[in-house]
């Protein structure tokens, strides 16, 4: 059991947490909108941007959702052109993923501002700072 100070703290520090979090997706939500298109559209550009060739499987593991969860919002990337799949050249059965240059662009334009606030945000707090807040959030990621 946690005591009352020890849990007005934690209060505060998810606070901060969903706060922090509403800031920094405000701009690529609006982006998104404006496409018609939601943060779990970000969220597959930006897995599949940093992995080219991800197979559906493995982006499945990284996002950690269903199959069916991704369905939908990865059809309407595939639709929009923004991602492609590719057949596996030793399992046709199999389906690579890449972002075409459209997709590229727009994830570059949805993570800049949040590259943007983070290394603003660590310089000003230094290597120590920011080695702590990797830490806690390997932690809260687990």
């Amino acid at each position: 059991m946690v005591d009352s100070s020890r849990e007005q703290q934690l209060n505060e520090s998810l606070e901060l947490f969903f706060f922090a979090y509403r800031e920094f997706t405000a701009y690529p939500d609006t982006i998104l909108a404006a496409r018609g298109l939601q943060r779990v559209h970000h969220r597959i550009l930006y897995f599949v941007g940093r992995n080219p060739g991800i197979t559906v499987s493995a982006l499945l593991g990284t996002l950690g959702v269903t199959k069916q969860a991704l369905n939908a919002p990865l059809r309407r990337l595939l639709e929009a052109g923004l991602v492609d799949s590719i057949k596996g050249e030793s399992d046709r059965r199999v389906r690579h993923l890449e972002l075409t240059e459209t997709g590229a662009a727009l994830e570059h334009e949805l993570s800049a501002s949040q590259r943007e606030r983070m290394a603003t945000v660590f310089d000003r707090s230094g290597p120590e700072a920011e080695a702590a807040w990797r830490a806690v959030m390997s932690g809260v990621a687990g």
